[in-house]
């Protein structure tokens, strides 16, 4: 098959488009044809890109994890997807990824692909979505009536955050730069704030959620605007254990998992128009390096995703 494959660590300029084996299946596994797969700007500079879970050598491999495609074979004995089924998924960051022809994946990370979107739009979803549920849901436990603070509204997880917090029916906060105020407030955003002219810390108060997206000095002013009893969950770096005692909240941080059950409540939600994916552009799988290139560059509104079939 022909893939985009790293030798080495680097940036961008390590990518190289050749041809790899087809991945070989394992216990549980799917073959899947990859129709298109959305890229992480910065996945190049993790570790599982280049190593196993137990800290053995991985190259070369594959980057690219979520992604959008048809069930080519299964393994024996495998349930739960169907040769010919359409799905979408995230793969395990420990095993080669999506930015190829095939992928295996196990099954338990598949789900039907949403019937309302192309492939394209579809590979944008399963990292960013799966991100702002777990965090949103699974660790800050966000129910009706609370008060959400999500910075970074308009970018890949802020936007999903965004739309599911109000669709939870939380009242929504979010920080975005002037020229994406009206894009966050038709996903669902009831107060936006312009981060480069207005501190947040001092009109936002009393909320029960902050998701941080952005950490620094970010996530470090982010203490303060939470009630007792309130969560910080960042998707960045571990929030302070003393600082939130000292606060009576929690602090949380995690890494997103890949979970078939979240990705089909998200595919359910897209295909009743409560949520929306949105791609930044398109290119051929030929032109990864300067996809990554242009991901790097920041401040798109999107993903970028990478056609490889149809």
């Amino acid at each position: 098959m022909k893939a985009i494959r790293v030798h080495e660590r680097g940036g961008p300029e390590v990518l190289i488009y050749e041809d790899a084996p087809r991945p070989r299946l394992m216990p549980g596994d799917a073959l899947v044809r990859v129709y298109a797969s959305a890229i992480t700007k910065d996945e190049l500079t993790w570790d599982p890109t280049y190593q196993t879970a137990n800290g053995e050598p991985r190259t070369p491999s594959i980057p690219g994890h979520e992604f959008s495609g048809v069930v080519e074979e299964l393994a024996p004995d495998t349930e739960l997807a169907k040769v010919g089924e359409e799905v979408y998924g995230l793969a395990s960051f420990y095993r080669d990824g999506s930015a190829a022809e095939f992928i295996a994946i196990h099954v338990d990370d598949l789900a039907a692909k949403p019937k309302t979107l192309d492939h394209v739009h579809a590979a944008a979803i399963p990292l960013a979505a799966l991100t702002a549920w777990q965090a949103l849901f699974s660790h800050a436990m966000l129910t009706r009536g609370q008060r959400v603070l999500i910075h970074g509204g308009a970018g890949g997880v802020g936007s999903f955050a965004v739309q599911m917090a109000n669709w939870a029916g939380a009242t929504v906060i979010t920080t975005a730069a002037a020229d994406n105020h009206d894009f966050v407030r038709q996903l669902g955003a009831q107060e936006v704030i312009d981060y480069a002219k207005v501190h947040f810390e001092d009109v936002v108060s009393d909320v029960n959620v902050v998701l941080d997206t952005i950490g620094g000095s970010t996530l470090q002013r982010s203490y303060g605007v939470l009630r007792q009893g309130g969560t910080l969950v960042s998707i960045v770096e571990p929030p302070s254990a003393e600082k939130a005692k000292a606060q009576g909240i929690k602090g949380e941080f995690f890494i997103v998992e890949p979970d078939r059950t979240q990705l089909e409540e998200i595919g359910r939600l897209i295909d009743t128009g409560r949520l929306r994916a949105f791609v930044d552009s398109v290119l051929p799988i030929q032109q990864a390096r300067q996809a990554f290139e242009q991901g790097l560059k920041g401040h798109s509104r999107g993903k970028i995703v990478l056609r490889i079939a149809g």
